[in-house]
């Protein structure tokens, strides 16, 4: 499988984008990220393929795009993809917790760690929002990306 891949500035950092053949994308992450991709010798570079990607970005910290609309393709167990369909429902300017994203898609309480994990795992930063999502306590607990890019995102959606 051909993995196409670009970089773009962004306010969080550099994004590394990645997308498969057809371009969906297939990660979108930033640096010293927990679990994040780095460049690999037989990826291929492709700015062009992503401008529809940069153009929604730039909207995005614009303040002036509410919803991405992308088509990504992402991999994951079946679990795990239930938990990040779940955070595709949570509107911009919004927060959840991970029990109520266990709640949506009929997880049990218990249930909790394991969508913590998931929502760890989000290949996406930022177009999957997973920054949304914080503890039953308000705190804002982990983000892959770092606290303070989740501070940067929330606050930018005004929810801080």
């Amino acid at each position: 499988m051909t993995t196409l891949w670009t970089r773009v500035d962004s306010p969080v950092g550099a994004l590394l984008i990645t997308a498969d053949a057809t371009g969906a994308l297939t990660s979108v992450s930033v640096p010293g990220q927990r679990n994040g991709r780095e460049v690999e010798a037989s990826w291929r570079y492709e700015p062009t393929l992503f401008r529809a990607a940069e153009e929604q970005l730039d909207a995005y910290f614009a303040g002036e795009l509410k919803d991405f609309r992308l088509p990504f393709c992402t991999a994951g167990s079946e679990f795990r993809e239930r938990v990040w369909a779940a955070l595709d429902d949570v509107p911009y300017g919004a927060t959840t917790t991970y029990g109520e994203i266990a709640a949506r898609i009929g997880a049990p309480r218990a249930a909790v760690r394991a969508v913590g994990g998931a929502i760890g795992a989000n290949p996406l930063l930022i177009v999957r929002p997973c920054h949304r999502v914080i503890g039953a306590n308000g705190a804002l607990t982990g983000y892959a990306g770092g606290l303070e890019r989740k501070v940067h995102l929330l606050t930018l959606e005004g929810c801080l």
